[in-house]
């Protein structure tokens, strides 16, 4: 949701820097694109897909997280020179950090899970075990390592929808709107060897 967020305000905001500049929205070539296409859908198959999320074991699903997190942290390190890619690679830094480290899950404490369902039925999930077929582990905080890079983070208690994200989190929303905002620069400048081209005929003096 917080990237949801970051994702909507940065191109709001960089598309009207645009309009008000009379510039062209103009977007960066990145390298390795396919690399998020990859992370994503690999996700979508251990987190959201009925058939295979239910169907894999722990280990495999915990396995392709880190890869996946893996591969999106290759991708930004690959264009850190872009604008917004050193606040996205340190975010998922971040995160892959945490991940690894407790098991290949995201750690969530009991007291915000109890907090994001409210009314789950009782056993409905268990300390130490996978929250549904999400991304979380269910962990007390002094059974975290580095817990407070962890999902420990809470949206406003007064909207209907509640999510829990980590710093990572943060820096990664932070990431991508600058990105976007970027978008709505100054043109980009010509390469050195264009920019210095010399015209094959050199007007005369009359």
């Amino acid at each position: 949701m917080i990237l949801l967020l970051a994702v909507l305000a940065g191109l709001l905001s960089g598309l009207l820097r645009a309009q008000l500049r009379k510039r062209a929205y103009q977007s960066f070539p990145l390298r390795l694109a396919w690399l998020v296409l990859a992370a994503i859908a690999a996700q979508w198959l251990i987190f959201s897909f009925p058939a295979t999320r239910a169907s894999l074991s722990g280990i495999v699903v915990r396995w392709i997280f880190v890869l996946s997190q893996l591969a999106l942290l290759i991708f930004a390190w690959a264009n850190r020179k872009t604008p917004g890619f050193w606040l996205l690679g340190a975010g998922l830094l971040l995160n892959l950090t945490v991940i690894a480290l407790n098991g290949g899950l995201m750690p969530i404490t009991p007291e915000t899970v109890q907090w994001l369902r409210p009314d789950a039925p009782a056993g409905s999930w268990q300390i130490g075990k996978r929250l549904g077929f999400g991304k979380d582990i269910v962990l007390p905080r002094e059974d975290t390592v580095l817990w407070f890079l962890s999902d420990r983070f809470r949206s406003f208690s007064g909207l209907s929808y509640r999510v829990a994200f980590s710093l990572g989190d943060v820096f990664i929303a932070l990431g991508a709107f600058w990105l976007l905002w970027a978008m709505g620069g100054p043109a980009r400048e010509q390469p050195l060897k264009e920019k210095n081209h010399v015209p094959d005929q050199l007007p005369t003096l009359q």
